[in-house]
């Protein structure tokens, strides 16, 4: 808790909004005292002033006049002015005790209005109390420089104070609103982030499990078919189908024990991301739900990154796996293409002489694709071929090659000056 005059300052605005009349009480007496104390000043060697109830009477009016402030601050700035104007009429001495009060308006004018308002107000203030003394003060003529030097001066003092007070409240609001902005942007981050984290666990999950629920089921229904006419092929498609379930369990652990907190240990060592190194297995795992697989290569293969291949192994697995549930061809064409800075990858399926293109049904899997490919800051679209069956193809940025950039620099010596 700060205990300077700024925590005291802030100690009394608190109580000050939540008691504004008993401030205003206190306030009101205090500067009535003050213009009591300040009607009996005379100037070195004069006769002190003849009270009498006019002077109490005018003052008495200005202070309680502060009480609306709040509402009618020109009002009452108005009304110290003509109050002030009429005591020096009376020939009173205009110390700063008899000034306090309209001090005191032309600070709340200056809080609650602005600056160049209560400028206007100030100014013409000490022009109609410099007129006034001219007019009835005798002694006026003999110091009119310093007199008016000392009216402008009280009269400007409380313009300083009010926009100092203002400056300090517009400063106080506009940290709160940057605290409750950011406290604001601070959940909505949280939820951002929670909701890619969901987004990321739902599609690596669909991905494990759409697509070896898809080639089991592909499996299943191939080995009921050669059941009865091929048992040696039946058997081989079976054994196949367990080899897939035994790797979709294995993916699910996987993905699974990503999740896991830190603090609970895992029950075995976790497998490396699957990428293009496991397309062997792809294909055949494929083969044995019926669809003939070929992958062909343009380009010098290069090591690629742990995000970039994950993403490209998952799109070819979604994108052979819609061909093993929704196309009517048995063969599908993976191309992948090295160029400099990209990586071209393009999947078809064919459709038999007089079929139809056969699209990938309602689902997640063309999203999910798509998805990953922006994710990894890449390009993907997916749509039927002119010449029939379905095309997926998706461009993935690759870092250059070192070779090219040095026979750059080997081609161009004076560039490399």
């Amino acid at each position: 808790m700060r205990t300077g005059p700024e925590g005291y300052t802030d100690r009394f605005e608190r109580y000050a909004d939540r008691h504004p009349r008993v401030v205003d009480a206190i306030i009101v007496l205090v500067l009535m005292a003050c213009a009591v104390v300040g009607s009996g000043l005379t100037r070195p060697g004069a006769a002190p002033p003849q009270r009498d109830a006019t002077v109490l009477v005018v003052m008495g009016a200005s202070c309680l006049a502060l009480f609306a402030h709040r509402s009618r601050p020109r009002t009452v700035t108005v009304v110290n002015a003509v109050c002030i104007v009429a005591v020096t009429a009376l020939e009173y001495v205009l110390t700063p005790l008899l000034l306090a009060p309209v001090m005191a308006a032309l600070y709340w004018l200056t809080t609650h209005t602005g600056l160049r308002t209560a400028r206007f107000y100030s100014l013409t203030t000490a022009a109609a109390l410099m007129t006034t003394s001219a007019v009835f003060d005798p002694t006026y003529p003999s110091s009119p420089v310093p007199r008016s030097i000392g009216y402008c001066f009280w009269l400007l003092l409380p313009l300083a104070a009010g926009s100092m007070t203002r400056l300090r409240r517009a400063y106080v609001a506009s940290v709160r609103a940057r605290a409750e902005h950011a406290e604001r942007t601070r959940e909505e981050e949280a939820r951002l982030r929670a909701t890619e984290e969901r987004m990321r666990i739902a599609r690596e999950l669909h991905d494990v499990v759409a697509h070896h629920l898809a080639l089991a089921n592909a499996q299943a229904g191939t080995a009921a078919h050669f059941a009865l006419t091929d048992p040696q092929r039946t058997k081989k498609i079976l054994t196949s189908l367990t080899d897939t379930t035994s790797s979709a369990l294995r993916d699910l652990k996987t993905t699974l024990g990503l999740l896991r907190h830190d603090s609970i240990p895992a029950s075995g060592p976790l497998e490396p991301s699957p990428g293009l190194a496991h397309l062997p297995q792809l294909v055949s795992a494929c083969a044995a739900a019926g669809l003939t697989v070929t992958v062909t290569t343009t380009g010098e293969a290069r090591p690629l990154t742990s995000a970039v291949d994950l993403t490209a192994f998952r799109i070819v697995q979604e994108a052979l796996t819609n061909a093993t549930k929704h196309a009517a061809a048995d063969s599908a064409d993976v191309h992948l293409t090295y160029e400099d800075c990209r990586l071209l990858i393009t999947i078809t399926n064919g459709a038999p002489s007089g079929a139809a293109a056969a699209a990938p049904g309602p689902g997640f899997g063309i999203m999910g694709m798509r998805e990953r490919a922006l994710t990894a800051g890449g390009e993907f679209r997916a749509g039927p071929r002119p010449g029939g069956g379905f095309e997926v193809a998706t461009s993935l940025p690759l870092r250059p090659t070192a070779t090219k950039a040095s026979s750059k620099t080997a081609d161009d010596p004076a560039g490399e000056a």
